[in-house]
Protein backbone atom coordinates (compact mmCIF):
# COMPACT_ATOMS: atom_id res chain seq x y z
CA UNK A 1 0.00 0.00 0.00
CA UNK A 2 1.63 3.49 -1.06
CA UNK A 3 1.94 5.89 1.36
CA UNK A 4 -0.03 9.19 0.72
CA UNK A 5 2.14 12.23 -0.15
CA UNK A 6 3.49 14.57 2.37
CA UNK A 7 1.28 18.09 3.16
CA UNK A 8 2.54 20.32 0.49
CA UNK A 9 4.39 23.09 1.62
CA UNK A 10 3.60 26.73 1.16
CA UNK A 11 4.04 27.86 -2.04
CA UNK A 12 6.38 30.63 -1.67
CA UNK A 13 9.01 28.16 -0.39
CA UNK A 14 8.77 25.66 -2.54
CA UNK A 15 10.42 27.88 -5.15
CA UNK A 16 14.19 27.34 -4.93
CA UNK A 17 16.42 29.98 -3.17
CA UNK A 18 12.89 31.91 -1.92
CA UNK A 19 12.76 32.61 1.65
CA UNK A 20 10.48 33.31 4.08
CA UNK A 21 10.73 36.55 6.83
CA UNK A 22 9.30 36.84 9.99
CA UNK A 23 8.20 40.90 10.02
CA UNK A 24 7.04 42.68 13.60
CA UNK A 25 7.94 45.91 12.90
CA UNK A 26 8.46 49.17 9.92
CA UNK A 27 8.09 45.98 7.87
CA UNK A 28 4.60 44.96 8.23
CA UNK A 29 3.64 48.38 6.31
CA UNK A 30 3.70 47.53 2.85
CA UNK A 31 4.97 51.29 1.76
CA UNK A 32 8.28 50.02 3.78
CA UNK A 33 8.57 46.38 2.14
CA UNK A 34 8.19 48.49 -1.46
CA UNK A 35 10.62 50.89 -0.48
CA UNK A 36 13.18 48.14 -0.07
CA UNK A 37 12.45 45.38 -2.02
CA UNK A 38 10.86 47.33 -4.84
CA UNK A 39 8.15 44.38 -4.51
CA UNK A 40 5.62 43.79 -1.98
CA UNK A 41 5.98 39.32 -1.82
CA UNK A 42 3.04 37.60 -0.63
CA UNK A 43 2.35 37.89 3.02
CA UNK A 44 0.46 36.30 5.48
CA UNK A 45 -0.38 37.22 9.31
CA UNK A 46 2.23 35.47 12.10
CA UNK A 47 2.92 34.78 15.45
CA UNK A 48 6.67 34.37 17.12
CA UNK A 49 6.09 32.67 20.41
CA UNK A 50 8.56 32.90 23.29
CA UNK A 51 9.54 36.53 21.96
CA UNK A 52 8.25 40.01 23.10
CA UNK A 53 8.93 43.33 21.22
CA UNK A 54 10.26 46.53 22.89
CA UNK A 55 10.56 49.71 22.41
CA UNK A 56 13.86 51.17 22.23
CA UNK A 57 14.71 54.32 23.48
CA UNK A 58 15.93 57.24 21.34
CA UNK A 59 14.64 55.17 18.32
CA UNK A 60 11.06 54.81 16.38
CA UNK A 61 11.37 51.00 15.24
CA UNK A 62 10.83 48.03 18.09
CA UNK A 63 13.59 45.10 18.62
CA UNK A 64 12.50 41.73 19.81
CA UNK A 65 14.48 39.46 21.97
CA UNK A 66 13.38 36.13 23.39
CA UNK A 67 11.20 36.27 26.51
CA UNK A 68 9.80 32.45 27.33
CA UNK A 69 5.74 32.79 27.08
CA UNK A 70 5.32 35.71 25.51
CA UNK A 71 4.69 36.05 22.07
CA UNK A 72 4.63 38.75 18.83
CA UNK A 73 2.17 39.47 16.27
CA UNK A 74 3.77 39.83 12.87
CA UNK A 75 3.59 38.58 9.44
CA UNK A 76 5.36 36.46 6.68
CA UNK A 77 7.08 37.51 3.55
CA UNK A 78 7.44 34.69 1.58
CA UNK A 79 9.23 34.35 -1.68
CA UNK A 80 12.18 36.45 -0.77
CA UNK A 81 15.22 35.98 -3.13
CA UNK A 82 18.94 35.82 -2.32
CA UNK A 83 19.50 39.38 -3.59
CA UNK A 84 16.46 40.65 -1.58
CA UNK A 85 17.37 38.92 1.80
CA UNK A 86 20.66 40.50 1.41
CA UNK A 87 19.12 44.08 1.31
CA UNK A 88 17.07 43.07 4.26
CA UNK A 89 20.14 42.26 5.64
CA UNK A 90 22.09 45.83 5.23
CA UNK A 91 18.74 46.96 6.14
CA UNK A 92 18.68 45.86 9.44
CA UNK A 93 22.70 46.68 9.99
CA UNK A 94 24.61 45.29 12.98
CA UNK A 95 21.68 46.54 15.63
CA UNK A 96 19.97 42.80 14.40
CA UNK A 97 20.89 39.41 14.07
CA UNK A 98 18.94 37.57 11.79
CA UNK A 99 17.78 33.87 13.41
CA UNK A 100 15.89 31.03 11.80
CA UNK A 101 12.58 31.27 14.08
CA UNK A 102 9.57 29.06 13.89
CA UNK A 103 6.15 30.65 13.45
CA UNK A 104 2.67 30.07 13.74
CA UNK A 105 0.41 31.21 11.03
CA UNK A 106 -2.51 33.04 12.50
CA UNK A 107 -5.09 31.82 10.26
CA UNK A 108 -4.32 28.08 10.03
CA UNK A 109 -2.00 27.82 12.78
CA UNK A 110 0.42 25.74 10.70
CA UNK A 111 4.25 26.23 12.07
CA UNK A 112 6.65 26.74 9.50
CA UNK A 113 10.37 27.64 9.73
CA UNK A 114 11.18 31.80 9.08
CA UNK A 115 14.01 34.22 9.20
CA UNK A 116 13.68 37.16 11.51
CA UNK A 117 15.87 39.79 13.02
CA UNK A 118 16.60 39.44 16.74
CA UNK A 119 18.10 42.48 18.81
CA UNK A 120 22.03 42.02 18.78
CA UNK A 121 21.69 43.18 22.25
CA UNK A 122 20.19 41.31 24.69
CA UNK A 123 21.67 43.26 27.75
CA UNK A 124 20.67 46.37 26.03
CA UNK A 125 19.10 48.80 28.74
CA UNK A 126 17.44 50.74 26.40
CA UNK A 127 14.86 48.33 25.89
CA UNK A 128 11.29 48.56 27.50
CA UNK A 129 7.35 47.99 27.41
CA UNK A 130 5.49 46.84 24.02
CA UNK A 131 5.85 48.19 20.71
CA UNK A 132 2.70 49.32 18.94
CA UNK A 133 2.71 49.15 15.14
CA UNK A 134 -0.61 51.10 15.14
CA UNK A 135 0.91 53.72 16.90
CA UNK A 136 3.68 54.01 14.49
CA UNK A 137 2.30 54.01 11.63
CA UNK A 138 0.74 57.01 12.70
CA UNK A 139 3.14 58.86 14.41
CA UNK A 140 6.40 57.96 12.55
CA UNK A 141 5.78 56.24 9.67
CA UNK A 142 5.97 59.17 6.83
CA UNK A 143 9.24 59.57 8.75
CA UNK A 144 11.07 56.20 9.13
CA UNK A 145 9.67 55.91 5.04
CA UNK A 146 12.11 59.17 4.08
CA UNK A 147 14.55 57.72 6.29
CA UNK A 148 14.30 54.21 4.52
CA UNK A 149 13.77 56.10 0.94
CA UNK A 150 17.38 57.86 2.18
CA UNK A 151 19.01 54.50 2.73
CA UNK A 152 17.50 53.16 -0.46
CA UNK A 153 19.06 55.99 -2.51
CA UNK A 154 22.42 55.92 -0.31
CA UNK A 155 22.83 51.95 -0.60
CA UNK A 156 23.41 52.27 -4.00
CA UNK A 157 26.04 54.89 -3.94
CA UNK A 158 29.79 53.96 -4.14
CA UNK A 159 30.44 55.42 -0.35
CA UNK A 160 27.31 54.06 1.61
CA UNK A 161 26.14 54.09 4.85
CA UNK A 162 24.62 51.64 7.17
CA UNK A 163 20.91 52.31 7.83
CA UNK A 164 22.00 53.31 11.51
CA UNK A 165 24.01 56.41 10.66
CA UNK A 166 20.88 56.75 7.95
CA UNK A 167 18.88 57.34 10.78
CA UNK A 168 20.59 58.76 12.89
CA UNK A 169 21.38 62.08 10.27
CA UNK A 170 17.91 61.82 9.57
CA UNK A 171 16.99 62.00 13.12
CA UNK A 172 19.38 64.98 13.29
CA UNK A 173 18.77 66.67 9.89
CA UNK A 174 14.88 66.39 11.33
CA UNK A 175 15.91 68.45 14.93
CA UNK A 176 18.00 71.30 13.25
CA UNK A 177 15.41 73.18 11.63
CA UNK A 178 13.69 73.54 14.96
CA UNK A 179 16.35 74.73 16.69
CA UNK A 180 17.50 76.81 14.04
CA UNK A 181 14.23 78.53 14.56
CA UNK A 182 14.66 79.05 18.14
CA UNK A 183 18.11 80.50 17.73
CA UNK A 184 17.23 83.40 14.93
Amino acid sequence: MAMPPPPPAPAAAAKAGAHSVFVYGSLMADEVVRAILKRVPPAAPATLPNYHRFNIKGRIYPAILPVEGKKVAGMVVMGVTDEELQVLDAFEDVEYTRTRVEISLTDSSEKMLADTYVWSDAQDPDLYGEWDFEEWKRLHMKDFLAMTNGFMHGLEQPEAKTRVETYQSFIQQQEQPASETRES
